[in-house]
């Protein structure tokens, strides 16, 4: 019975999902600012296409802290981009807009870095800002890839200029970008050390090739890093915590070293002698966020990502770490799970059934 009521209710999603693209409109994510428990999923008009974009049919997506906190007001989507939640999607190609080149043809499998509108049963990408998803990869895996790969990616290549041997100090370590991060490093011959709250994630991070790892909830982990690098210090910080780690990272980088802040967890406000420590020590520090990026800057990290990275998700050496999956109509939940700051990984959204297709 079971059986035959699982096999109804995926006949209805079809049915329901198949008037809508007739109708013109198509399931979406819809928040009012506030908590988890004011998402919901309503009908809205599916995506014109303007110039070099291409429609994408939807059959995954996942959330990031953006998503958080644009649920919370407090990070609008840019000008003219849409403000329905989701930086990344993954399905097939739909429809092809003007002025397109011929890289694309419809039905292939691709991954999108968007700018919002991913979690939704179509959304709209600029051409240069997909990518091809892996022969034997399914959708749900696929989709944990585009946001926080391309981010990790960003911040330790184009933007961290990380060098072999450099050591790099991971925040937030069992995240999504933390564990491609850690990766990353890897592939870099570089040695990644990284922070988490928990045990478990450490345990996972030191799994993917993290050479040390320290959780911040038991003390300074300034200490461990110096012991860890023989007073050295790391090369090269990833920082999407900000303020409460201030005092650590200073401790922590080397001589010279390069900090790269791309969140502000911990806060933003920083109480200190600031300057004439990073003068002490010749310390390059900046600033990085990839979402408000021109489509210059997306196009070419793309293309970096897709020609030095890609092909060893193909191999194996590279995997997307998948802490849960979760069905659209669940999106109050997953953003509950993230919030909880519980997930080791990316949390996943299927959007549709994928015929023939493990989960993972």
């Amino acid at each position: 019975m079971s059986k035959i009521l699982t096999i109804l209710k995926f006949c209805i999603v079809i049915r329901t999902a198949h008037l809508s693209q007739m109708a013109g409109t198509m399931r979406a994510v819809q928040f009012q600012t506030g908590g988890p428990e004011k998402m919901k999923i309503g009908e809205v008009p599916i995506p014109d296409l303007r110039k070099k974009e291409i429609l994408i049919k939807v059959y995954a997506s996942a959330i990031n802290r953006a998503d958080t906190l644009q649920r919370k007001g407090a990070y609008p989507p840019p000008a003219g981009e849409s403000d329905i939640l989701g930086l990344e999607a993954v399905g097939t190609v739909d429809k092809l807009g003007p002025d397109c080149s011929q890289k694309w043809k419809i039905g292939d499998r691709v991954m999108a870095l968007l700018a919002g509108g991913g979690n939704a049963e179509f959304v709209a990408c600029r051409e240069e800002c997909l990518i091809p998803i892996p022969k034997k990869m399914s959708f749900t895996t696929a989709a944990a890839i585009p946001e926080v790969w391309l981010t990790a990616y960003q911040l330790l290549h184009t933007v961290g200029g990380v060098k072999s041997g450099d050591s790099v100090l991971i925040h937030a370590g069992g995240s999504g970008v933390g564990t491609a991060a850690t990766q990353l490093s890897i592939l870099a011959n570089a040695k990644p050390i990284v922070t988490a709250g928990s045990t478990e994630k450490i345990n996972m991070a030191k799994s993917l090739g993290a050479v040390a790892g320290f959780n911040y909830k038991e003390g300074d982990f300034s200490v461990g890093v110096k012991q860890h690098t023989k007073d050295a210090g790391v090369n090269l910080i990833l920082d999407c915590i900000g303020e409460s780690f201030y005092n650590q990272n200073i401790e922590s980088i080397a001589n010279d070293g390069t900090w790269v802040v791309y969140g502000l967890l911990g806060g933003g406000k920083i109480n200190a002698d600031l300057l004439s420590k990073l003068l002490r020590k010749r310390i390059t520090i900046t600033g990085t966020t990839l979402r408000v990026r021109p489509i210059e800057y997306k196009g070419s990290l793309v293309q970096n990502f897709t020609q030095n990275a890609l092909p060893y998700f193909e191999s194996g050496k590279l995997k997307p770490i998948i802490d849960k999956i979760f069905p659209l109509e669940q999106i109050g939940n997953a953003h509950q799970l993230m919030e909880e700051n519980k997930n080791t990984g990316k949390i996943v959204l299927k959007v549709r059934e994928e015929a023939g297709k493990d989960e993972l």
